[in-house]
């Protein structure tokens, strides 16, 4: 059997995730970690891990220190 199959997921009781492949908020390991976002403290904050992933990319987009463009980042980052 190849490497990589029938692995357990990780993660531990009491700490919460966002299943990405079924959409549902979970604990601990159920979901392998390639479909999970988290891990969260609480339910609640992992029902709202799409949210906050887009607030984050979103933030991230727009901070000129990610920028590809050597004109858009700060002059003491510039190359």
């Amino acid at each position: 059997m190849p490497l990589g199959f029938h692995r357990k997921p990780t993660g531990r009781p009491g700490e919460w995730f966002y299943c990405i492949k079924h959409g549902k908020v979970e604990e601990g390991p159920e979901c392998p970690a390639k479909d999970r976002l988290g891990p969260y403290a609480t339910p609640d904050e992992a029902a709202h891990a799409l949210q906050l992933a887009d607030e984050r990319n979103r933030e991230w987009q727009n901070d000129p220190r990610w920028s590809d463009k050597p004109g858009d980042r700060p002059a003491d980052e510039a190359e």
